[in-house]
């Protein structure tokens, strides 16, 4: 089946060059976090870290991310989402080098604190500034820049791996990474979209929706159930979030301390979700045009649930590298599918919902890393990894928020005015 043809005429050259700008900028983010994620085993063990200590120095990063979060809608609206995810992104890079480099617990937790912290405001910007692309293409795009996301995280958690193999030192390793990406960031900055973000109202329904959104349950309910809904969406998100911050944190110290495998191999099941996820967010744009939201994150969840609950049950080097890889598609479009909804809710100012979403589905990746490894010191690291399949049934379970199949001829409405596309981003 053909993919669906834009409205009427092909986009801009400036709006395709938006797209690829906003795509990069996911892919810088990936690739810088990833970059240090296989480090973590050899930094774990030169400070000395149990467990729990470990855990709770990763949790500074969704902890730094809760506490800035917030901000970012703000900062969208008086500086611009092209602006915002330009700075928010050389400041990640900074905080993960100094994590990278960090002598002791304190300065680990601190340099990881100010990555977490960046990177929220940087991750709400670039979702907004997609989501305005997304809306002058008047179909689902969203899914694809998580995808390009994807890329980046694999070629990052590449990068990371093969330097812990040849034991490339850390600070080397990650100024280069650091640098890298940002000058990524700083070439696609001139790409994106000008102007200030368009200005919506606060109660009045958007009509002009792209293609895949579609009304939700709660769009002709009352206040006090919006924001049940938006509570349901931030659970979604969360249990997305878990689920890649598990594999984040602790796939290769798994695979390296209780199944012997080597710095390499440690870090393929890193690598194997975030691949996985790149293949589900590349078909989840067709997927959720085809059957909607609630349909395909329901088919997720029960993928992560029986995949990676399989994979512990069962443990073997290739079983749980697989195990992490069906955990990476079954989530692969949960935050986008909650982020989307969330910008579409009625009754919020501009940003509002989507940067509500973005910041509590922090609590992901917050509670994960302590509780993994507080359940780790008390049995073994297999029955903290656990929360993962549980994530999978509370997406099973709290689905039916998200939409359901578009309706016929949304894409037939024109989009929201946006400023014209000569001017400054």
């Amino acid at each position: 089946m053909m993919p669906p043809a834009l409205p009427s005429t092909r986009p801009a050259v400036e709006l395709r060059r938006a797209r690829a700008g906003v795509g990069v900028l996911f892919f810088t983010n990936g690739a810088l976090f990833a970059n240090l994620i296989p480090r973590y085993p050899a930094i774990k063990a030169d400070l000395g870290l149990s467990n729990a200590e470990f855990g709770f120095a990763v949790a500074a990063f969704p902890l730094g991310a809760l506490i800035a979060g917030l901000a970012a809608g703000m900062l969208i609206r008086r500086f611009r989402s092209s602006r915002v995810a330009l700075v928010g992104t050389i400041l990640t890079a900074v905080g993960l080098l100094l994590a990278g480099i960090a002598p002791g617990w304190g300065a680990l937790a601190a340099g990881i604190f100010l990555a977490g912290a960046m990177d929220s405001i940087t991750d709400v910007a670039q979702n907004s500034h997609g989501l305005r692309v997304q809306r002058l293409y008047k179909r689902s795009i969203l899914n694809s820049f998580h995808a390009v996301w994807s890329i980046g995280a694999v070629t990052g958690g590449l990068l990371g791996a093969a330097a812990a193999q040849l034991e490339v030192p850390r600070g080397s390793h990650l100024i280069v990474s650091a640098v890298t990406f940002s000058l990524f960031a700083l070439a696609a900055y001139r790409s994106l979209l000008p102007g200030a973000e368009p200005a919506e109202s606060v109660e009045t329904t958007d009509t002009n929706l792209p293609a895949t959104a579609t009304t939700t349950p709660a769009r002709f309910l009352g206040r006090m159930a919006k924001w049940l809904v938006l509570g349901a969406l931030v659970v979604i998100a969360a249990s997305g979030a878990l689920v890649e911050d598990t594999g984040a944190t602790w796939s290769a110290i798994f695979l390296s301390g209780t199944l012997g495998a080597s710095a390499l191999v440690a870090g393929f099941g890193f690598i194997s979700l975030q691949g996985m996820q790149f293949i589900g967010r590349m078909l989840g744009d067709r997927s959720v045009d085809r059957f909607g939201q609630r349909a395909v994150a329901r088919t997720g969840g029960a993928i992560v649930f029986l995949g990676m609950g399989t994979a512990l049950a069962f443990p073997s080097l290739i079983g749980v590298i697989v195990g992490f890889g069906l955990a990476g598609f079954g989530v692969s479009t949960l935050i986008p599918a909650a982020m989307h909804a969330a910008d579409e809710l009625p009754g919020f100012r501009h940003g509002t919902g989507i940067t509500i979403v973005a910041w509590l589905l922090r609590l992901g990746f917050l509670v994960a890393p302590p509780l993994v490894g507080a359940i780790a010191d008390l049995s073994e690291l297999r029955y903290g990894l656990l929360i993962v399949p549980l994530a999978g049934l509370l997406v099973v379970l709290f689905a039916p928020v998200l939409a359901t199949r578009v309706r016929s001829g949304a894409a037939d409405s024109s989009p929201r005015d946006e400023p014209e596309l000569a001017a400054a981003p």
